[in-house]
């Protein structure tokens, strides 16, 4: 107890390199902080290492994420735990970084097993945060500024600054379309087409994000794609992220190997984001009939699936959105 209030216990679900990054972040300020307890723990998609090791012994031994994140030293106060019943026992605040696809089933698994009001975050961000380089994300808060308060002051650092903002669905459509737009960028890289015309992709990208955001959720406010969850980290994932990269690949071999398989080759492990949003983003276009007015991110998915070459992530764009289709579109472009 601290000051007649419990002590907050944070869980992280996830062990990737992002994982790992905010298991550290988390548990520096953990550790400071009188308001939460010390430990963090950290879940773990259970893996054996080539020395025939599980990835969970290898991270509580040496406090190092060797296959994920190597020669980064997580904090003794970060416990690495296969089971994931076990490691959200008692925690009242989880954070999730795992790939989108396996969210729903996870929380299925937690279904009964959780405190009543236990709150939970997702993140998205990029490996830079590590080794302490500047960085900044936005949490997205619905009403209870205080809660996200307190999200914000578990993550901020000197060199990682939080800032909140009253949009849930904005901060969260950011973070899933910015990974449609990158796979877009990574096919313009690929076919070597040039800074300018990667540009103009990026910008008709957010532009779609935008649109598509508040066709979606009409509350979505517009400042939000301002804030770093939006154009910043828009500009950061189409410049080096792994959907950009794994794009570039594709569209360098003429989109002969699939995105599955060099996925496979290039990632060893990780996961794309973009391809499995792409299509999912594609089936909402398909269902409400709004194909017309996102060439660009229903191209993506045609690029990504087969139906279109990569060089039709430019020829799109001879088709003039139909924005009649819906009332008052112009004023979301």
């Amino acid at each position: 107890m601290e000051n007649g209030h419990a002590k907050n216990l944070v869980a992280v679900i996830g062990s990737g390199n992002w994982g790992s990054v905010a298991s550290r972040l988390i548990a520096s300020n953990t550790a400071k902080l009188p308001s939460f307890h010390d430990e963090v723990r950290m879940w773990v998609f259970e893996e054996i290492l080539p020395t025939g090791k599980k990835l969970s012994e290898s991270i509580n031994q040496a406090n190092e994420n060797c296959k994920y994140l190597p020669g980064i030293k997580l904090g003794a106060n970060v416990i690495a735990d296969p089971d994931l019943e076990n490691a959200v026992k008692d925690a009242n605040m989880l954070v999730f970084v795992t790939p989108h696809q396996f969210v729903e089933g996870i929380c299925k698994k937690l279904v009964g097993k959780l405190r009543p009001g236990t709150e939970g975050i997702s993140l998205i961000k990029g490996m830079e945060i590590a080794v302490e380089k500047f960085s900044e994300a936005t949490i997205g808060y619905k009403k209870d500024k205080e809660v996200a308060t307190r999200w914000a002051k578990l993550f901020t650092t000197p060199y990682f600054l939080v800032s909140v903002v009253e949009d849930i669905e904005g901060v969260e459509l950011c973070g899933t379309l910015k990974n449609v737009v990158a796979i877009a960028a990574g096919l313009v890289d690929g076919l070597d087409m040039g800074n300018n015309t990667k540009a103009a992709i990026m910008r008709i990208g957010l532009r779609e994000m935008r649109a598509f955001s508040k066709l979606l959720s009409p509350t979505v406010r517009d400042n939000t794609f301002f804030e770093s969850c939006g154009v910043a980290d828009l500009i950061t994932t189409c410049l080096g992220g792994r959907n950009r990269r794994v794009a570039e690949a594709f569209a360098r071999n003429g989109g002969k190997r699939s995105f599955d398989e060099l996925e496979a080759e290039m990632l060893h492990g990780q996961k794309l984001q973009g391809v499995s949003t792409a299509k999912e983003v594609y089936e909402v276009l398909t269902y409400r009939g709004w194909q017309e007015l996102f060439p660009l991110l229903s191209t993506v998915h045609e690029i990504c699936i087969g139906q279109l070459p990569p060089t039709s992530i430019v020829e799109y764009s001879e088709h003039t959105p139909n924005l009649s289709i819906i009332n008052g579109s112009n004023a979301y472009y």
